[in-house]
């Protein structure tokens, strides 16, 4: 029975932020004016500036950030017990997930749809800007290339996923034709897409695929980092309605059924908690609960990269201000109810019957992951709904799939409009032209997934401690940029700066255990990483401590004078 009081925890938690919290902060801070003209309709090109229905936007913008993260990191921090990590969720998902996600479409709508880092350089200064810029370049290089791991190591693992994973391209290309060619009403295509993309899962189910282990030299889990990142470049240059968007949108939807099904089991099941409230029989070697909690789950409870989406791709689509609200906040709802039915899965019975099974599966940090979802995730829904154990695992495979793949399809664009800003920033022309500021970012991306996992990327997952640090920190940074807007304003800040303070704190010291971690295994290049972004973040933070003081001075003179 303990799941149902992890579950109905949560949902009241999540409850209360959507229907009061929310609400507050979007009308009392953010301000929220329906009748301003947003970028999209200002800028609209058909490629990047679209006006987007509200609810496709939702789509787009939840399966960007939802996915591999919310999964991976509560399935591993429930290592140090299930308590710890489901108040992080719920009070992380609604005091500073929501408020940064819509934060940074706010402010970003009210900059003609900039990203973070061109935000930080109007906010708060031109050396900001390039600071900035280095720390979400990285987190975009680690998002992808932990994610593209990920996706590999799911579909050959899951042969049953590949079918739906790629058909499901298919179908949001086809969606795209019938919502902007065609307008057709968007129920009948929502019907349309879901129908098809659940009729692949079936099929697949039924038609496992898989390459062969070795190819041209190298295994299985290689050639589809490589597939996988090609097919990232392509779908980063083509117009975001005719796949982003869509494949986004009927991705959100689909998830949206398959957490149904999730907490549909929980209630149907009631599956019991084999995992402690708090692991006392962690390893004497086992990393240390403060900070590292803060950073193992990062999506589901606040993100940094959450601000590159809303900022880069989800600012530009924005049909009306008072969207924020519902495409921002509420994805961050939608995303903590992922990571919290992922800590009911992998806490449950269906992953270990028994207390003793749980340590046994749990021996050390890091034991748990997206298998232990997939695995655990699979067996709940067969046990509540009575559905063939293949046919579940065939669909919370896919799902990881599809949401990890969405992320891809987004970081790699946010990563060429990087390379192309520095192109036109330091005059490099090559730079600012598309195509090869995406393969310089697919590149970037390879060098990294390999590098640190070697020849066959499998131990690719190395990158993951530095890429939660790295990327709180800049969660962290961006509700700087919005504190200081704020002030700026003349509105109250506290919102945004006390969730800032504990998650900068939090992380950078994250990133010092990290960097030590590095040292001492002698990963060189994982350390020289961490180092860069701890000493832009400190630079950072006395830029914006600057400019407040620099504001404030000039505030005081103006009204010394005026008097």
């Amino acid at each position: 029975m303990g799941s149902l009081f992890i579950v109905t925890f949560g949902i009241v938690g999540m409850a209360f932020g959507w229907f009061i919290y929310s609400r507050f902060v979007a009308a009392r801070i953010y301000r929220l004016d329906r009748a301003f003209e947003t970028p999209a309709h200002r800028l609209k090109d058909g490629v990047d500036y679209v006006p987007a229905n509200k609810y496709v936007l939702w789509g787009h913008h939840f399966t960007s950030i939802a996915g591999a993260a919310p999964i991976v990191g509560p399935a591993i921090a429930v290592y140090w017990g299930w308590v710890p990590a489901l108040l992080w969720v719920v009070f992380g998902t609604v005091f500073f997930a929501g408020v940064h996600d819509m934060g940074a479409l706010w402010a970003s709508n009210r900059h003609d749809g900039k990203s973070v880092g061109a935000l930080s350089e109007s906010i708060i200064g031109p050396r900001t800007r390039a600071l900035f810029m280095i720390v979400v370049f990285l987190v975009l290089l680690m998002v992808n290339s932990v994610f593209g791991v990920v996706i590999a190591g799911a579909l050959v693992g899951s042969p049953t996923a590949v079918f739906p994973a790629w058909a499901a391209i298919a179908v949001a290309l086809v969606i795209g034709q019938l919502i902007y060619r065609y307008k057709i009403n968007l129920f009948t295509v929502s019907l349309v897409g879901v129908t098809a993309l659940y009729a692949s899962i079936y099929v697949g189910s039924t038609m496992p695929l898989a390459l062969p282990e070795s190819l041209i030299g190298l295994s299985a889990n290689a050639n589809w980092i490589i597939i996988l990142f090609i097919y990232a470049a392509i779908a980063s240059m083509l117009p975001v309605w005719t796949l982003l968007q869509p494949r986004d949108y009927i991705n959100g939807l689909q998830l949206f059924i398959g957490l149904a099904l999730l907490y549909g089991a929980v209630v149907l099941a009631t599956p019991d908690i084999s995992a402690p409230a708090f692991n006392d029989l962690s390893g004497t070697d086992a990393p240390s609960i403060i900070p590292l909690l803060f950073v193992t789950i990062a999506c589901g409870a606040v993100s940094g990269f959450h601000g590159i989406v809303a900022s880069g791709t989800s600012s530009k689509q924005l049909n009306r201000e008072t969207d924020a609200r519902f495409v921002g906040y509420f994805a961050a709802i939608g995303e903590g109810s992922l990571a919290l039915i992922t800590i009911v899965a992998v806490t449950g019975a269906t992953l270990a019957a028994t207390p003793e099974l749980w340590h046994a599966y749990y021996h050390e940090f890091g034991a748990g992951g997206a298998g232990a979802f997939i695995a655990s995730g699979a067996q709940l829904l067969a046990e509540g709904w009575g559905l063939p154990p293949l046919t579940t695992e065939t669909l919370l495979a896919t799902m990881l799939v599809l949401f990890a793949g969405t992320t891809m399809d987004s970081g790699v664009r946010l990563q060429r409009y990087i390379i192309q800003e520095w192109g036109d920033i330091y005059g490099i022309a090559v730079l600012k032209k598309r195509v090869v500021a995406t393969l310089v970012a697919v590149a970037a991306c390879l060098l990294i997934a390999f590098g640190a996992g070697g020849s066959s990327g499998t131990g690719g997952m190395i990158i993951w401690p530095l890429f939660g640090s790295t990327n709180q920190i800049l969660a962290g940074m961006t509700l700087l940029v919005i504190s200081v807007y704020l002030i700026k304003l003349g509105r109250p800040a506290w919102v945004t700066l006390a969730p800032m303070t504990f998650v900068l704190v939090m992380s950078f010291l994250a990133g010092v255990v990290t960097l030590m971690k590095f040292i001492g295994e002698k990963n060189y290049l994982l350390a020289g990483i961490n180092v860069i972004v701890l000493v832009t973040t400190a630079l950072v933070i006395l830029e914006a401590a600057s400019a407040i003081s620099a504001f404030r001075s000039n505030k005081k003179a103006a009204i010394n004078h005026s008097a």
